[in-house]
């Protein structure tokens, strides 16, 4: 059965690895329909209040070499323009309106059955008067953490979705670009705290700085900087990241990930070092498909080297205005990062913005692990079918059925006296790292995710999968004393937003049946930002100091400290901690 299943899932992801291949012959088998191989340029003009401006102009111009070719428009009462049948290539966008300053933006890129939106915010002629009469206020970036937009991410520019204004019988792409929108330039976080303890591979628990700067380098090209370090006397570590975002977004285009990660490993002379490239590009195929691929290649070194090619690859399919159906193939694990974008676009979810973004990359290499006194990293894939319909704009609800295999499941836990080559030890949260062994299982999941209002957010999923479980006798070592079983979990998630303070507030608690060493459904926690036991964030803006936007933020996981399991094996007494109870916090600035 489990032959068979693969069997079907190879023949899908090949048909759409032919179809992503064959796609430029079928686009030159279709130049002859003028309709298919056109594009389509709509937008609107606000005010930097935004108020729809009547009666601007609106100059698209083609830069393609030898075809001066000019259109002109009028906005109407909402401000919106409309050019159609325009041919592929690169555009400039200029528009003037009496009282405003003139807005002009190059390079503005319309594709084969695409439409591209362009939304302009013109700046009065006394914008810097007025700047200076105002009182401080907050950022208007404060606004977008908080705009939810079904299989899109605000704060992402541009966003390559599905366009939902098209009359009912049509099913077309749109790509999405604010063009004049304010965008934080950088950030600095001091933290303390780490989101895998006992993983020497990630980010230690300990006093840290970190730093990202957002480098526009021309029309909506960015590259991203990220850094961090830890300045512990006994184990120092650091690493650095660079994004390289030809859009702008992960979202809508390439995107070219480079980290550098380097730690001492305690007293013992060891030292952890690792470099990670990805590489991520979305791709429509005519009207109805989306693909979203990637893959990343990772090599660490301690004592002895250790590498693995993971891949990735999610074909979106709209069915009707309400059903989408999606295929998946990931790597395990598929990424410990907050508000994944590869994973944001599918559940609906807010998508991170750069900066964090890039700060998040370099705290997503898989668990280091030891087997036999070699190192090896935490690894296995997943495979995913699963159905999707909106309710309304607030709301997406999920079924969805997989099959994960691990080569390599990371367990932790707390011990002494252990032996080295079979666990690795954390220096700073004294905990381990233990290669698990193999495992295979099959799952299923259903999920709702619901906007109630503008300030509350609702989540709640039933799941069920394998996971590892110790066996009624253990004569042996600990793998040798491990099977996998199936377990059921639920868990529900509420994000709330108090209106006067400006709180954010994320509590979630996820229930299992039984006792579980490993993670049930690890896909879907991190798709749904979920994770095992009792778990509660909160960010706070701080009151305006000097320059920027600051905040405070505190994470706690597994509050209750539940699901720690005690068991004697021939190694030792072992307390295996599936989740351990862990608080990160520190303040950010960005400006």
């Amino acid at each position: 059965m489990k032959r068979g299943a693969l069997l079907c899932f190879g023949v899908l992801l090949g048909t759409a690895v032919g179809v992503s291949v064959g796609a430029p012959s079928l686009f030159a088998q279709s130049s002859k329909q003028p309709v298919s191989t056109l594009g389509k340029l709509s937008g609107q003009v606000r005010d930097a209040s935004g108020i729809p401006q009547l009666g601007a102009t609106v100059a698209i111009l083609s830069e393609t070499p030898g075809a001066a070719t000019t259109y002109l428009f009028l906005t109407n009462t909402e401000g919106i323009f409309t050019g159609e049948k325009l041919a592929p290539g690169a555009y400039t966008v200029r528009v003037t309106l009496a009282g405003f300053l003139p807005f002009l933006e190059k390079h503005i890129q319309i594709s084969p059955n695409l439409t591209t939106t362009v939304r302009i915010r013109l700046e009065s002629m006394f914008a810097s008067i007025e700047q200076l009469r105002r009182p401080p206020v907050a950022s208007a970036a404060e606004a977008d953490d908080w705009k939810w937009v079904l299989r899109s991410a605000p704060d992402l520019r541009p966003v390559l979705h599905w366009d939902e204004t098209d009359p009912p019988g049509t099913i077309t792409s749109s790509i999405v670009v604010e063009q004049n929108v304010r965008r934080p330039l950088g950030m600095v976080a001091l933290t303390d705290g780490a989101r895998r303890p006992g993983s020497v591979s990630n980010v230690a628990a300990a006093p840290s700085t970190a730093f990202a700067y957002d480098q526009k380098i021309a029309g909506s090209n960015h590259i991203v900087f990220a850094g961090q370090i830890t300045p512990d006397e006994d184990s120092p570590a650091g690493g650095i990241a660079t994004v390289w975002l030809p859009t702008g977004s992960s979202e809508s285009g390439p995107s070219s990930t480079l980290v550098l990660r380097e730690a001492k490993v305690g007293n013992n002379g060891l030292t952890f070092r690792g470099v990670r490239l990805d590489q991520t590009e979305t791709l429509a195929l005519g009207s109805r498909f989306l693909v979203r691929a990637g893959g990343e290649y990772v090599l660490v070194g301690l004592g002895a080297p250790a590498s693995g090619l993971r891949a990735r690859v999610k074909l979106e399919t709209r069915v009707t205005s309400n059903w989408y159906a999606d295929a998946i193939y990931a790597a395990l694990p598929n990424g410990t990062t907050p508000n994944d974008a590869l994973n944001a676009a599918l559940e609906g979810m807010d998508a991170p913005g750069v900066l964090r973004d890039a700060l998040n990359q370099l705290d997503t290499f898989p668990a280091l692990l030891m087997r036999d006194g070699r190192p090896v990293l935490e690894s296995g894939r997943h495979e995913e079918l699963a159905a999707e319909r909106k309710l309304g704009t607030r709301g997406v609800f999920q079924i969805a059925a997989f099959h994960d295999d691990y080569s390599h499941v990371a367990l932790f836990g707390r011990g002494s006296s252990l032996p080295p080559e079979e666990f690795f030890q954390d220096f700073f949260s004294k905990g381990f790292a233990y290669d698990g062994g193999a495992s295979s299982d099959w799952g299923g999941r259903v999920a709702l995710r619901e906007k109630l209002n503008d300030e509350l957010e609702l989540t709640a999923i039933y799941a069920f999968s394998g996971a590892l479980v110790p066996v009624a006798e253990m004569d042996g070592g600990l793998r040798e004393g491990l099977r996998n079983a199936q377990r059921q979990s639920v868990a529900a998630k509420v994000t709330a937003r108090i209106p006067k303070s400006g709180t954010h507030l994320t509590a979630g608690y996820k229930w299992i049946n039984d006792t579980a060493l490993s993670r049930v459904d690890p896909y879907g926690e991190a798709a749904y930002q979920v994770s095992p036991y009792l778990n509660v964030g909160i960010r706070q803006p701080l009151p305006r100091m000097l320059f920027g936007r600051w905040e405070a933020n505190a994470e706690c996981d597994n509050l209750l400290a539940q699901g720690y399991f005690s068991l004697n094996t021939r190694d030792g007494q072992l307390l295996l901690v599936p989740a351990f109870r862990s608080f990160r916090g520190g303040v950010s600035l960005q400006f």
